[in-house]
């Protein structure tokens, strides 16, 4: 297993990708029409998909990335890209189209049932999302470190319950320019996680950049 410090750092990488303190303008704009109940089971619904989600993508992603002959190098290098497109995006305090585009928002406006589409999917657990977890679950081969990933998700998840159910009073203490001021801060942060994971990938193809030679 790695140290507690890395695995916290991984939970952070998590949190800022899922990034539910951003979504919260949007969850309230999509659950405009429904009862505080309503509103409620749908946050518990959106962040139990987040869980399952984020979880299978640790447990299977590599077996998947493998039956498709792809390495963990390459799959570092292009998860790395799209995670900083999200964070460019997200410095800008702009919608991520990986994440959502201008038609499905247009088309969760008429879906009875927002909670997994698309509210946990793509908006919550997108691609970024998904390639981040594969990324931080396949860095050491062992039962234990696999567990830990497990847990961080489950901790993310979690605390997406929490911001969602939480989210008509976040929205009126934060405001629009607190929500964005975090939101750019976490893009910063994921920028940094960007850089990480594509120079590790590109360790991987290019062993001697790392010694030198």
């Amino acid at each position: 297993m790695l140290h507690f410090v890395e695995y916290a750092k991984i939970f952070v990488a998590l949190m800022v990708i899922v990034n539910p303190i951003s979504s919260v303008p949007t969850f309230l704009s999509m659950t405009a029409r429904y009862s505080v109940r309503e509103r409620m089971q749908i946050a518990r619904v959106a962040s139990m998909s987040v869980a399952i989600v984020l979880v299978l993508s640790a447990l299977v992603g590599e077996p998947v990335l493998a039956l498709f002959g792809i390495t963990i190098a390459s799959f570092k290098v292009g998860g790395a890209i799209l995670i900083m497109l999200t964070a460019i995006s997200m410095m800008h305090a702009l919608p991520s189209r990986e994440s959502q585009t201008p038609e499905e928002v247009r088309e969760a406006e008429r879906k009875e049932n927002i909670a997994v589409v698309p509210l946990a999917i793509p908006l919550l657990s997108g691609p970024g999302a998904i390639s981040t977890t594969i990324i931080y679950a396949t860095a050491k081969p062992s039962a234990a470190h696999l567990g830990a990933i497990v847990v961080c998700c489950l901790l993310v998840a979690l605390l997406t319950w929490i911001i969602l159910r939480l989210a008509a009073p976040a929205s009126r203490w934060l405001g629009e320019t607190g929500v964005n001021i975090a939101t750019r801060l976490m893009g910063l942060l994921l920028a940094a996680v960007a850089v990480e994971i594509f120079m590790s990938g590109l360790l991987e193809f290019l062993p001697g950049l790392k010694s030198g030679s």
